[in-house]
């Protein structure tokens, strides 16, 4: 028997993700984006081999390639002197070690491919400038009530998936209407052209080709190339107040400034030249609340459990979750048991994956002894062993699949 329809609100890398997911089962799936245009916000993003074997098998990891830039390694190094203080070996010892690619993308580049793929396909159609307006139960499925350019229409579904990012207004169909809380931090985002003043200033300081990130008690930098290695992507988190609930806004530079005294003087002009600098507020979401109802409605990605990127796992969280949900649902005789499962599991993996984001938070602004005592950490642990500390998270593969390396394993 042929499945039900899928509805999806929100066309971002969740909505996408789903979109493909469910369609590769047979299954016609209906996107809902409120934006007028598809554009997608931010600027880069790291994809580990827990999500870029995921892409493999729906086909956006050729494409996204294109684009994208697979770092030698990840480089930990002291702001205030530039030494390097640790390093986790990537490019062709990750795709050894955990049988897929590292990347670094622009988060428009991978966006573009996961449309590329959707477009190709006879079993998704994708609506712009469409709201999902209610989600009623019915003996059959769900009813949902949709509003396109003024125009108000039903459809008919099996499953609802909420992909509306963290400011989700489809969060409150599983529970009370739990808004996002913002978390204290602010992202400074800026990109500079390798083939510039500023390009050769920061090839002064780190390399081109690894992700580096700058440890400070006042501040973290992480920089990685990204748009075919043609542009370095810079990012840094500081402690701030909220700007205001939307994705950026600008604000005064000076601050960003004033958290890096008592850097390098190459970074510090580095930081001053480069810009103009946008400022994301950070914004979580708590994911002890519910992420699904047993009448077929699903969060998943931001709007289920948005974090800090400290693990650097936001997009990939977003493409476990689209490909997981959809084999759990179509390889289930009862949904609501499915969907509770599916939950449960996730919850875990998205809990310690958010432990060692904090982790990592806690390492980078580490300051006196505390400080020392890292150093000492990573100065005694090899590069081997700081990639084996991934291999839970980098190694991990859907339920059902061959770990890797195994012989059946694709990548």
């Amino acid at each position: 028997m042929q499945s039900p329809p899928v509805v999806i609100a929100g066309a971002g890398i969740a909505g996408l993700t789903a979109a493909l997911a469910f369609a590769r089962h047979g299954v016609s799936v209906h996107v809902h984006e409120r934006s007028p245009v598809l554009e997608e916000v931010g600027a880069g993003l790291q994809l580990s081999p827990n999500a870029t074997r995921i892409l493999d098998r729906l086909g956006v990891l050729d494409l996204v390639s294109r684009s994208a830039v697979r770092p030698e390694a990840v480089v930990l190094r002291c702001a205030a002197s530039l030494i390097e203080r640790g390093r986790v070996p990537l490019g062709a010892a990750a795709e050894r070690r955990w049988k897929a690619p590292y990347l670094v993308a622009h988060r428009a580049d991978l966006q573009s491919a996961l449309l590329s793929r959707v477009s190709e396909s006879l079993l998704i159609s994708v609506a712009t400038g469409s709201t999902v307006d209610t989600v009623e139960p019915r003996a059959d499925g769900l009813s949902i009530s949709i509003t396109q350019d003024g125009i108000a229409s039903q459809q008919e579904a099996g499953l609802f998936v909420a992909a509306d990012g963290v400011w989700s207004a489809s969060r409150r169909l599983v529970g009370p209407h739990e808004k996002s809380r913002f978390s204290g931090e602010l992202a400074w985002r800026t990109t500079i052209p390798v083939d510039s003043e500023l390009g050769r200033q920061f090839a002064g300081v780190t390399s081109l080709t690894t992700v580096t990130t700058f440890l400070h008690p006042g501040f973290h930098l992480v920089a990685y190339p990204v748009r075919a290695g043609h542009a370095v992507n810079l990012v840094a988190f500081t402690p701030g107040t909220a700007i205001s609930e939307q994705w950026s806004g600008e604000t005064d530079a000076g601050a960003l400034a004033r958290a890096m005294q008592g850097t390098a003087p190459a970074l510090s002009r580095l930081v001053q030249e480069a810009g103009p600098w946008t400022v994301w507020p950070l914004h979580t979401v708590d994911a002890s609340r519910p992420w699904t109802s047993a009448s077929g409605i699903v969060l998943i990605g931001d709007a289920a459990h948005a974090m800090t990127p400290f693990a650097a796992q936001g997009a990939a969280m977003a493409i476990e979750d689209a490909w997981t949900l959809a084999d759990a649902v179509l390889a289930a005789q009862n949904k609501a048991d499915a969907l509770q499962q599916w939950e449960a599991a996730r919850k875990a993996r998205v809990a310690r994956v958010a432990r060692r984001g904090a982790l990592n938070h806690f390492a980078w602004h580490a300051s006196g002894p505390v400080a020392l005592a890292r150093n000492l950490f990573l100065r005694f642990k090899s590069p081997a062993s700081l990639a084996a500390d991934m291999d839970w998270l980098y190694g991990w593969t859907p339920p059902g699949w061959s770990p890797p390396g195994s012989s059946d394993d694709r990548l």
